[in-house]
This record gives C-alpha cells, structure tokens and sequence, in this order.
C-alpha cells in the first residue's frame, strides 16, 4: 500500500480591510465608564469596537461562521447580544469579550433585539416571523410568540406594563400579553410594511414608520387608567365594565382587530402624521436612551432629527400661540374684549414633536445610533454604505442647529470592492486596490502603511525590489506609484478599453499588459531622469504589441519565459511563443470566456477558470487537457498556484475559496468565510499565506499550518456538516400528527439533540430485546429443571455487566440536559412547590451530612483502636507511603537520564 500524499491545512488568520458590514445595526457602548466614546460594529461574523476619538479598533467579539444581523447593548453596558443569520443570539460580556450565553431558537436571521428595562429579558424578533421571549439571568428561552405572517422589524417592552408591543413585513403592529403570552391587539391601520416603530411620551405614544413618507402618531389609552378616572373604585376588577370599554372604542374609530372583548387591555388611536422630506421607506426609526429626540432615515444619505417637546414646552407653546391669537382676534375686531373670549386655539402634533434638522451624511446610511449628553448635545453615529463610520454632534437647543463632524473611521478600509491584491516579494507587504485607492497592509501587524488615490484599479504587481507598484486600470491605464513617498511617478495610456490582466516576466526585467482592445502589450522597466530632481527613476517603456481578434481576459508567462498564455472573449486560451509572437497551441474546451489562469513553477501544466464553473487542467508540451474539474457552484474569479508545488487555488463567486491538487486532480481544502463573491486572491511567494478579497469588503488573511490534512477525514466532516445543517432545516413536529401550537417549546433541533434521541432509542430497544431474552431463558430453565448459562450481552459485559435497566440510566446520565429550568422558575403555580423542595432538601443534605459526620469519626475510633493492638499501619497508609517511594525513584532515575 502506497503512502498517501500530504497536505498541509491552511485555517482562518484575520478578516482585515473592513470597518463595518451592511447586514448589521451600529450601537453605542459603554467602556471604562465612558459613553459616546466607544461604538460596536457588525464585521462579518464579528463584532468590532471602535473607540471614535483614536479611530482605533479596541475589541474584537470573535464570531463563527454567520454573518452578524443584529446588535443591542444591555441597559446596564456590561453585555451586548448579537444576532445572527443563523437565527442564534449571543451575550457578550464587554469587560472580558467573551461570548459565554448563546440561544438557539429561531430558523431564519435576526432582524430585531431589545432588552427590558432591567435587563432581565431579551425580545428578539426574526424572518421566521416569530418573536422570542428570552430569560437572560437563568439563560433560557421562555415563550416564543406567533402570528406575525412576515419578517419582524422591531419588538419593543413596555416599561411600566407587562406587554409588548411588535411590527413586521406584514403591515400589521401586534400587542402582547406577556402574562398570558396571547396577542390582544393588531393594528392594522398601515397600507405598507411597518419598518420601524418606537414608544415616546412616557409610552402615550407610538409611532410607526413605513413604506411611504409619512410618520403615523398613535394614541395610547390604558384601560384601566381611563376606568380610573371615571370611577375611582379601590377594587376595580379588569373587564368587569364592557360597556365603557366598548364606548371607548366607539369614541376611538381606529382600525384594529380584538381578540375578544375580556382582553381589551388599552387602545389606539391615530393622533396624525409627520411629514418626512423623504419620498422613499423608512430604513431605521429610533429614539435616544431618554426618548426625547426622535430620528429616521430612508435609504438615501439624510437623517431626519425630531424633538418630542415635554409637558412644559408644549403648555409654553401654546400660550405664546394664545396670545398670538388674541393679539389678531384684537386687531381685526372692534370690540376686543368679547372676541378675546371666542378665540380658541387646538394643539396639533407638531406642536408636540418639532423637527430639529437634518443630517447630510457623505454616502447612503445603512443604521445610526444616537446618544444625548446631559449638557444637551446630540451625538449621532453612522455606519455607512461605503465601508465608513461617521460622528455627528449637533446642539439642538440652538436656534438654528447645525451639525458638526467630528470624527471618520475611514482608514481601515476601501469605500468599495477590492479588485486586485498582490503579495511583495519578501511575503510582507500585502497591496490591495479599489476603484478609488490603493493601500498597503502590513501582513503581520494588519495595519495599513500607506493609501494612495487611484483610477479604478483591475490589476496590480510589486515592481522588483518592492520599492514602486503598478496598477492597470479600467480606463486602460497603467499606474506607476513609489511606495517610500506613496506619489504618482507615471500615469501611461497603455490600452483603449480595460486593462484586465498584467503578469511579471520571470526574468524581472519587465512585464506584458493584456486589454479590452484586443491587443497584448510588452512593456520593461528602465529609469529615466527625473525633471524635479537630479536623480534617475522607474519608468516603463512599450517595446511590442501582439494584436489579436478578441479581448483579452487575462495573460500569463511560463516560468521559463519561453510561452505566453492568453485568455480571449471567444472561450479559448491562445498559447504564443514569446521571442516570435508566433502561435504555438489553441487549448479549447470552456462553454464560457476562460478569466483567470496561471501556470505551474516548472512550466508543465496550466490550470484555467472560466465562468462556466469549470477548472481545467492542460498540459503545456502538447495542450491536451488532463482533467475538468467542476470548481465552485459560480463563475471562478481567480486562480493561482502555490510555489515550488502543483497545488493551486480557486476563488469563486459562490464566496469559497478552494485549493485543488493538480496531480491528482483532487479538491484538497475549503476556505469558507466570506458571506459575499470573492473577487481575488494572492498566494504569497513562500507559499505560507493567502489574501482574498470580497464583495463584503473584507480582506481575510488565511496561514498555512504545519497540521496535516487527510483527505477522508476532511470528506467525513463535510459529509457531517451538512447532515448537520440538513437537521437544523427540518421542520418537522417531534410527535407524528402534531400540529404546533402558539406558544411552543423555544428550542431547535441540532445534531447533539439528534444523536441523544438516537442513543436512548437504541438503549430502550437494547432493554427491550435483553427483557425478552430474560424471560425466554427462565422459561427453558423451567422445562430444563435446572440452571441454564445465559449468555450476555457484550454491550452490557463493557459496562461492567450491569442490568439492562441501569443500562439505560446510564445513557440518561451521559446526555446533556436540555431541561430549562427558567420555565419552572419564572411559573407561578410551581412556587411553593419549589420553596416546599427548597426546606426538604436542606433538612435532607442535613440528615445525610451528620450521618456521615458520625460514621466518619466512629471508623477514626475503630482505626485508632486496631493500631494501638497491632501496632501495624492501615493498608491505606502504606499503600501511599509505597506510592510516593516509586514517584521519589522515577524523578531520580530521570534526573540521572538527562545527566548522561
């Protein structure tokens, strides 16, 4: 049997290039006692902390594999919870940034999370329309909420009542009965999707945000204050007046739908609307901490800011509009004194919320979290949607607010995609270019060294020697930058359409261009004198032009210089002998145009990715084709071999990154982790490290291990990961026929609960079998008259030949509990059950513990007794003096090893 071949496994290093993704909300969060200071950021599968004022990532909340959806802060600042798309939820302790608390219960990402006043409980709402109620103290999940028909936008307590309060994708605000867990109220008074909704005036008020310009103000009634106040009972009883509660709802006139008539528990009015200046849907609606500056945006790039005036500033308003009135009442009026009785002046509702200003932001908001000072400042941060957080304060208590930037976190990352990344020749420095900039990481400390303006940039190279850099770009230039003072040496119009590809010549004295205007361009290097300085620099200089019938995708040297591959638009790659230009092979094949391809270190074999999702692998000396190889379930972006090896890799718009064996024509490895199309990678030139790049802005770094990697344990882990993922997708009933009820069980189906089914079904069927066997046995040994030897079960003999019975209990012990003892806690018909365990259990441990108190120092007695008779040793003691003897004998007898 023949030695298998050895790979070495490359795993995850760092997620660099991003400040903050689009999926999730950015919030405020408390450090070191400071607020306004510090925000946390979705980034993929983390969460960053950036403090504002260093413009410095502080934390990182390490993730999984799913995306963040989702983050809210605890009231307390001690704790953020971050949603997944995945639908779990995790707390995150801010003080050591561990992620020890997770919740699984949901199917489909999180789309809304808020805590209670207290923190004690979570509200986390999702696509899968439900809303979850989530016991944070004893980690448990407590009911889950249904009737929602689509994706939930926000789920918000009430601070002063059990309820809370629910809108979503289907046009409808629900109203909870937390006690009961039952809806008693929809509101169904809004023609689009509620996108937002938010409690202001002490929650007297709701207003929602939709699909249209407008916000809707809503009236809030408790019923029972309103009773109150008609008949001041001591002991008012719930429901006991229907008369008055349907007169109520007469005198209301919304549109809403009971449940029954007993549930009534407040009503909805609509008070009217505030017009916002954008003509598209709400994106985020949200107050401060104190509920007294409302904000919204829509998907453009302008916050609009309100005011929800007090009591006092609303009684000011309106008699400054009294007198107004009757100064006007006076004037157009003789007889001033009877018309001053007359005049009468009703409150609207922007009296009561006044717009402040807006906020211009410089590229569309995608969320914002604001937080106001006790001085009275309003600070407003944004995350944006070109990869850019910004601080805004405004003062809003001035007489014409304007808001002031005071800070951008912008250089940790491009404003949009990364096109092209190469890797210096000492393994470094790693280049990344956009459509906008060029930056220059440092590899091992992540952090960027230099940024340069660009065109938009489709390739680039480290000149030799790693001092210049060149970019090609869309506008089929050539961009010549000096790394040392990050200047512009050369711009040369090198093609007429985009330049698309560039490839080094091996000899390094030069490199060829291929370009949309059907031409390969030969260029090399030479220093020219400069005009500002007395010193000479790097220049490039056009020597040849190879013209052919279609557009260049992409070009390649072989490593001896010798050949020249060349990808063209009509699906083929056209292989060129260098020195002659002449044709030399045709390889054919792809369905779709061949955009990426790379040749091996020794010049044998060349592996080409096309848009039609296939690899190929051809030989170089005849063109035949060694091997289709079906790569990624998209178009393959990019491809480059590893030095000195055949093993390439592939990167794909299906968000993989795959290595591939190009002897053996095997799929080596997976790299998953970015959650958009990958757009390029470099392999660095020792072969130790990857860069890839993304759509979701991030660059990710992945390390080559010394951890060898067999193939059929890697298959073996991808065949579990996706039963695994099978299983959580399974919606099925637990009992057959079972229909799910409104409020059911929190939890979800993982592979853990699976295989614990599976393990007490196999121990009952075990016990069943061995029961049956039991009786079998004494009935031959009846009819025998004598003992009969019953064989046992192997199984059983491993557990050291225990009953069938205690067999199961056995399995029972090994399985973890699944049991959420939060539901037992938190019911109140269990209470005195549990105080009643509580006084019984102490009084028992009590029991126990002084019997074995008393058995304890009897057997002391005994033990004293005997060795004062004997005057021998217990065989306890001896056996550990004898013990410490052979550990003395061991440590000397490696201590005389180490010696000689």
């Amino acid at each position: 049997m023949g030695l298998t071949k050895q790979y070495l496994r490359y795993v995850a290093s760092a997620v660099f290039g991003l400040i903050g993704s689009q999926k999730g909300s950015i919030v405020f969060v408390t450090l070191r006692g400071e607020k306004g200071r510090y925000v946390a950021v979705p980034a993929c599968e983390h969460v960053f902390i950036w403090d504002l004022r260093k413009g410095e990532k502080i934390l990182i909340l390490q993730g999984l594999k799913q995306e963040v959806t989702c983050l809210c802060p605890s009231p307390d600042g001690l704790h953020l919870a971050v949603g997944y798309e995945d639908g779990s939820i995790r707390l995150f302790s801010l003080l050591s940034g561990e992620g020890n608390v997770t919740f699984n219960g949901h199917k489909a990402a999180i789309t809304s999370l808020k805590y209670d006043q207290l923190g004690g409980r979570l509200a986390s709402g999702s696509k899968d329309t439900d809303v979850i109620v989530w016991d944070v103290i004893n980690e448990s999940g407590l009911y889950r909420l249904k009737g929602h028909k689509d994706a939930i936008t926000q789920a918000l307590f009430l601070r002063e009542k059990n309820l809370l309060v629910s809108s979503g994708k289907d046009t409808v605000v629900k109203w909870w009965d937390l006690d009961t867990q039952h809806c008693f109220k929809t509101m169904v008074g809004h023609r689009t999707e509620v996108w937002g909704l938010v409690l202001v005036s002490e929650e007297k008020r709701l207003i929602t945000g939709a699909s249209d310009s407008e916000l809707r103000a809503w009236d809030i009634a408790y019923l029972q204050e309103i009773e109150d106040l008609e008949e001041p009972e001591p002991k008012k009883i719930k429901g006991s007046s229907p008369g008055t509660q349907d007169t109520h709802e007469a005198e209301d006139g919304t549109l809403e739908v009971d449940e029954a008539l007993e549930d009534r528990i407040l009503t909805c009015r609509k008070a009217g609307s505030i017009m916002r200046e954008g003509r598209d849907r709400v994106v985020n609606l949200a107050t401060d901490r104190t509920g007294r500056m409302l904000a919204c945006h829509g998907t453009d790039s302008v916050l609009e800011v309100f005011c929800i005036l007090s009591k006092e500033e609303i009684q000011k308003k309106m008699d400054k509009k009294m007198k107004k009135a009757r100064k006007k009442a006076k004037l157009n009026s003789c007889n001033g004194e009877e018309e001053d009785l007359e005049v009468r002046v009703e409150m609207t509702l922007q009296d009561e919320i006044q717009r402040v200003t807006n906020i211009k932001t410089s590229a569309k908001i995608k969320s914002f979290d604001l937080i106001h000072s006790p001085q009275g400042e309003l600070k407003a941060v944004f995350l944006l949607q070109n990869n850019l957080v910004e601080l805004y304060s405004l003062s809003p208590s001035a007489p014409a607010p304007q808001p002031v930037r005071t800070s951008r976190i912008a250089l940790g990352g491009h404003r949009s995609d990364v096109r092209t990344v190469s890797f210096s020749s000492d393994n470094i420095a790693v280049l990344s270019a956009a459509a906008d900039s060029i930056k220059v990481w440092n590899r091992s400390t992540l952090q960027c060294i230099r940024t340069m303006t660009c065109e938009y940039a489709l390739c680039s190279f480290f000149v030799p020697g790693d001092r210049q850099v060149v970019i090609g770009t869309k506008t089929g230039k050539l961009q010549l930058y000096e790394l040392a003072s990050g200047a512009l040496l050369e711009t040369v119009d090198a093609h007429d359409g985009a330049l698309w590809s560039m490839s080094l010549s091996p000899q390094q004295r030069g490199f060829v261009t291929g370009g949309a205007d059907k031409s390969v361009k030969f260029w090399d290097f030479e220093l020219v004198k400069d005009e500002n300085s007395t010193q000479k620099r790097l220049s490039v200089q056009q020597t040849r032009t190879l013209q052919l019938d279609e557009d260049v995708l992409c070009v390649r040297y072989s490593p001896s210089e010798k050949l020249l591959a060349v990808s063209l638009l009509d699906c083929t790659v056209k292989i060129f002998y260098v020195d002659t230009l002449k044709f030399f092979l045709s390889l054919y094949g792809h369905k779709l145009p061949v955009i990426c391809m790379d040749i091996s270190y020794d010049g044998a074999l060349i592996a080409t990715g096309s848009a039609d999702r296939n690899v190929k692998i051809w030989g170089l000396d005849f063109g035949d084709c060694h091997k289709s190889l079906f790569a990624h379930d998209d178009s393959v972006m990019y491809l480059q071999f590893v030095p000195k090896s055949h093993l390439f890799f592939t990167a794909g718009k299906d968000r993989k990154v795959k290595q591939w064996d190009a002897d053996r024509f095997e799929h080596v490895q997976t790299l998953e982790g970015h959650h958009q199309e990958v757009w390029c990678l470099a392999v660095s030139p020792n072969g130790d490290y990857v860069v890839s790049s993304s759509h979701d802005k991030s660059l990710r770094l992945w390390e080559r291990t010394r951890e060898p990697l067999i193939l059929e344990e890697e298959r073996e882990m991808q065949r579990e990961a996706e039963y695994e993922e099978s299983v959580a997708k399974e919606d099925q009933p637990a009992v057959p026929g079972e229909t799910q009820g409104e409020n059911y069980f929190t939890g979800k189906k993982t592979i853990e609960t699976v295989k614990a089914a599976e393990r007490i079904m196999e121990a009952i069927e075990l016990y069943r079998e061995e029961t049956a066997k039991m009786k079998e046995h004494k009935a031959i040994c009846k009819a025998a008259e004598k003992e009969v030897p019953l064989p046992t079960n192997p199984i059983l003999m491993a557990y050291g030949n225990i009953s069938p019975s205690a067999y199961v209990l056995e399995i029972f012990k090994g399985i973890r509990s699944r049991i959420h003892f939060g539901q037992i806690t938190s019911n109140q018909m269990l209470v005195p059950v549990i105080e009643k365990l509580k006084e019984t259990t102490i009084s028992k441990v009590s029991q126990v513990r002084d019997a074995i108190g008393f058995n304890m120092a009897g057997l002391e007695y005994l033990k004293r007794e005997c060795e004062a008779k004997s005057e021998v040793m217990f065989f306890a003691d001896a056996t550990s003096q004898l013990e410490e003897k052979k550990r003395k004998r061991r440590k000397r007898e490696k201590l005389i090893l180490t010696l000689t």
